[in-house]
């Protein structure tokens, strides 16, 4: 491996982490400025941040492609799901990645609006989850995609949960020669992946994880999710 590749890797990592920052603070000014109320539609809630994201780091609305706001029981529907308007005890889902394209930002939050209980019970046991696989993931260094996933659904039983998602996490940050790894097992967080999270991938770049952790509200027919960089926090 050559000095420039090294360097190369080096200039990645740190896109990731950019990226990651814009996020956090985009999702700072959003909770801020109040953007996510009940009454106003998914739509007009993706467009107002759209129009945040604009401002603070000059993403074009107008090239984003996928919506990314989903509220009340769209937060369980994959793919395309239809807009509906935001109720007073909600859970919002927020995932950033489609305005942050460019850094590869996995980006996601839930937002819980009004005073309703069990929907602050869930994110709470969802913080829990997302922390112990973090810490799972910090203690071994062999760890493997299969190893960590099975470890995230036993903390979601733990807490009376199921997750909502067959991963808990995917690769990203691989050089454009690599973007075939993203159809292959071994570049998820799941049960067929018996590689170590921490390798080099065939290409010769380091591996970046995203975890990303859903947790299903039974009762209430909606999720929870939560996103971020795993290997470069």
């Amino acid at each position: 491996m050559t000095t420039l590749d090294r360097m190369d890797m080096g200039l990645r990592a740190l896109r990731l982490m950019e990226g990651q920052r814009m996020a956090q603070h985009l999702y700072g000014e959003v909770i801020a400025t109040q953007v996510i109320r009940p009454g106003r539609s998914e739509e007009e809630v993706d467009n107002r941040i759209a129009l945040i994201a604009r401002e603070l780091f000059g993403v074009r609305a107008g090239l984003v492609g996928r919506r990314f706001v989903r509220s009340g029981p769209n937060t369980v529907v994959g793919g395309g799901w239809p807009g509906r308007v935001i109720g007073p005890q909600d859970l919002v889902v927020l995932d950033f990645e489609p305005l942050l394209a460019p850094y590869e930002a996995g980006f996601t939050r839930t937002v819980a609006l009004g005073d309703d209980l069990s929907g602050r019970r869930l994110l709470d046991d969802l913080a829990v989850v997302a922390a112990g696989a973090r810490a799972a993931f910090r203690a071994d260094g062999a760890l493997t995609g299969r190893e960590l996933h099975a470890r995230v659904r036993d903390l979601a039983a733990g807490a009376g949960r199921r997750t909502g998602s067959w991963h808990c996490g995917r690769l990203t940050g691989t050089a454009p020669a690599g973007y075939a790894e993203a159809m292959r097992r071994e570049s998820f967080i799941g049960p067929d992946n018996d590689l170590p999270l921490r390798r080099t991938l065939e290409e010769g770049w380091r591996a970046h994880w995203i975890l990303q952790v859903s947790l299903v509200d039974e009762c209430g027919g909606r999720a929870a999710v939560h996103a971020e960089l795993l290997d470069l926090a």
